[in-house]
């Protein structure tokens, strides 16, 4: 028999600061339309973007991309995820994507959230221990964001605007996305 007990935390104990990624699952996590995103990256500075979007599509990459998105395929995440969270470190907002995202991109973004906390923990201990300058450790504030709708939803708004989208493939999409 399965009991879930509530536990309270005491005024004197409050919410730890990284409780939000403690705490992040799939159903928390944030959504961003595409027209957000498309204000945001028309906002971007060339030399110093403060966004970035990570398409974690697979085959169904083919058609189009968002303007200079990182994509790591699923199927490559476990392998690329400490890369990413070193090479994302300095981001204010991490957008993660895939088709629909229903499943590939707000695990991947799950995913994201807790591997970062762990390199934030181990971070901690490291700076504790004042022994090693040399490890890459998180250093500013993160959003993550799902893309509301996925790619699908992204190209039907922005497929054809060279300024936010890359490699589109018109004829890929006219008759709707069948992944």
């Amino acid at each position: 028999m399965l009991v879930l007990r509530h536990f309270r935390i005491p005024a004197s104990n409050p919410v730890p600061r990284n409780h939000r990624t403690i705490m992040a699952s799939i159903a928390t996590l944030e959504r961003i339309p595409a027209a957000k995103l498309r204000d945001l990256l028309l906002a971007e500075k060339a030399d110093d973007p403060k966004v970035a979007v990570v398409d974690v599509r697979d085959d169904d990459y083919i058609g189009g991309h968002i303007k200079g998105a990182l994509n790591v395929p699923s199927q490559q995440l476990d392998a690329r995820m400490p890369t990413l969270v070193r090479q994302l470190q300095d981001k204010p907002t991490v957008i993660f994507h895939c088709a629909l995202s229903q499943q590939r991109g707000p695990g991947a973004a799950l995913r994201y959230i807790r591997e970062r906390d762990e390199a934030l923990k181990k971070a901690k201990v490291k700076d504790a221990d004042a022994s090693s300058e040399s490890a890459a450790s998180p250093s500013v504030e993160q959003k993550v964001y799902v893309l509301d709708r996925g790619f699908v939803g992204w190209q039907e708004a922005y497929g054809e605007d060279e300024n936010l989208t890359e490699g589109y493939r018109k004829e890929l999409w006219k008759d709707g996305y069948s992944g």
